[in-house]
């Protein structure tokens, strides 16, 4: 099992060398409330030279599939070949609030944009015709568009985030990899069996997929205390958009956690973010997080590898660079004595 680690997009220029420095085999920005993550991953890309680059995701509602290709094709061209490409269909909050782009039929889009992705990344003219997207189709008045990036992979891995259960499978049936998230180690074979029924669809197996876990993480003599800023990255998931259509909220359900998602979201959209991230049970974020000193975060790490995870990527959650410096710090010391 491999690390990864995650960084603020405003520090991933100073943090990119100290993560490859520590061990850490890749990178990735996340695409926030307010900012993209493209420009972080040049900067952290500019400042390596073995990290590996991921985008943590890029939200396929933000970008068109041939803007997503342009963009991915120069990040791999910069870096040497180093990028990949990680996608999420986000929520029917961020497409159709924030982006204006209708979220139904979410597999099926996120399939045609895959398919236009590989098409235009391969560098051949894209001509496309599908129920979602339609680009240049044969026979219309529009040149298709060609891609031509020197030095970008034509196979480039594409990745897909994934929670609820037929967005797993579909990771497994067309991308390279799976990035998942609140997944305690022994609910990972679920995910598995959902990965190992996508690739049986495309006539492939697991092995050289990638079964990526993205983490939060605090380290900290106390796991209750270091539990507190993880309690408000779970919440504001959990609260942002329609119930059924969040796959967060969906996901805790699935999960037992139906009474407390519904308190979370109610007390966050009453305005009390405060009293919806004190909702959250400990015994939730012990078992989706790496909390606590590197000892005890070394035994998880043993847990997470043994069901099955190829890459673990570290989400370290404290409020200052500093404290996330530590943080990845701690995880890293924790993983050598998980080698040890």
């Amino acid at each position: 099992m491999r690390l990864g680690a995650y960084f603020v997009f405003d520090e991933a220029a100073a943090m990119a060398p100290v993560a490859e420095q520590l061990g850490y085999e890749l990178g990735l920005v996340a695409e926030g409330y307010v900012t993209e993550a493209a420009v972080a991953l040049g900067a952290a890309a500019a400042g390596t030279s073995r990290l590996g680059l991921a985008s943590g995701v890029f939200e396929i509602p933000a970008r068109t599939p041939v803007m997503t290709a342009m963009t991915a094709a120069s990040l791999d061209a910069i870096s040497g070949g180093r990028f990949v490409l990680g996608l999420g269909v986000a929520n029917a909050q961020v497409s159709e609030g924030w982006h204006g782009v209708p979220f139904e039929q979410p597999l099926a889009r996120t399939r045609e944009y895959v398919e236009v992705l590989r098409l235009a990344l391969s560098g051949q003219p894209v001509s496309y015709r599908g129920e979602h997207l339609r680009l240049a189709p044969a026979g219309g008045p529009w040149a298709p568009f060609t891609l031509r990036v020197p030095g970008a992979r034509p196979d480039l891995p594409i990745y897909l985030a994934a929670v609820g259960p037929r967005n797993v499978e579909l990771a497994g049936e067309i991308a390279d990899g799976w990035i998942g998230n609140f997944c305690a180690p022994e609910r990972l074979a679920e995910n598995l069996d959902l990965l190992e029924r996508g690739r049986r669809k495309a006539g492939r197996d697991l092995t050289g997929f990638d079964v990526l876990l993205s983490v939060p993480a605090v380290v900290a003599e106390d796991p209750e205390t270091a539990a507190g800023p993880v309690r408000h990255y779970v919440s504001r998931f959990v609260s942002l958009g329609r119930r059924e259509g969040n796959f967060y909220y969906r996901h805790l359900e699935r999960l037992g956690y139906g009474a407390e998602a519904a308190l979370v979201q109610e007390r966050f959209l009453a305005g009390d973010p405060a009293g919806a991230a004190a909702a959250v049970p400990f015994e939730f974020l012990d078992r989706i997080a790496l909390l606590g000193p590197p000892r005890r975060i070394a035994e998880r790490l043993r847990e997470y590898e043994k069901a099955g995870v190829t890459t673990l990527a570290v989400s370290p959650l404290n409020p200052t660079s500093e404290q996330r410096r530590h943080t990845l710090t701690g995880v890293a010391t924790a993983y050598r004595l998980l080698n040890d």
